[in-house]
């Protein structure tokens, strides 16, 4: 009788301690997600791990994002977060780097549609971060990495934010001398453009 007792004891703390247990939000990304050049706790994913830390029910930003990041090498990365962390959410901001090496953008179509497969098969729920390129990269590869994230985002039926740095990246007092990469300024307006879309992932 003591020892059923104990065990039954054993199992609630166990299933009360993983309620209580924030959930994880994992961010893919590269430097616009990696705090370039700044501090890290004025990056985007930080300032966001400050609000959904305190929500009712508690979540926490696992950042992953490395710079340089492809989408070809954050798709061989995945299945080993997936693994490690578990998360509720993943949000995926790769293809900057691809679009900047001028990549075959059916090959970014491919390694997302892979990534977001990932993801859901694990019981995760998706945000897609979409990005914009310079203009020199003239309109008809622009036009189609916009593209290549809007048939992503409806074909999978995930979260899509279309461009990432909407409201900063024409802004020069927000982005750093590069012009592609957000001041510490910047990365709120970041924040905010991820939260809209973020938040009902969280419910």
């Amino acid at each position: 009788m003591r020892r059923c007792l104990f065990l039954l004891l054993f199992v609630w703390c166990a299933i009360a301690s993983a309620a209580d247990a924030p959930r994880k939000v994992l961010v893919l990304g590269d430097s616009l997600s990696a705090a370039h050049n700044i501090p890290v706790d004025a990056g985007w994913v930080r300032l966001l791990d400050a609000r959904t830390s305190k929500m009712a029910t508690p979540w926490t930003m696992v950042n992953a994002s490395i710079s340089g990041e492809t989408s070809l090498s954050g798709r061989n990365r995945l299945p080993g977060l997936l693994q490690k962390q578990h998360p509720a959410v993943v949000v995926i901001e790769l293809g900057a780097n691809d679009g900047l090496q001028g990549l075959p953008l059916g090959q970014l179509a491919g390694n997302l549609d892979g990534m977001i497969d990932a993801a859901k098969g694990a019981g995760a729920k998706v945000l897609l971060l979409g990005i914009e390129l310079p203009v020199n990269y003239g309109p008809q590869y622009r036009d189609g990495l916009r593209k290549v994230y809007a048939d992503a985002a409806r074909k999978h039926d995930v979260g899509l934010v279309p461009f990432l740095l909407d409201g900063v990246a024409l802004d020069p007092s927000l982005m750093q001398d590069d012009g592609l990469h957000p001041t510490a300024q910047g990365e709120p307006r970041v924040a905010d453009n991820v939260w809209k879309a973020l938040t009902p992932l969280l419910r």
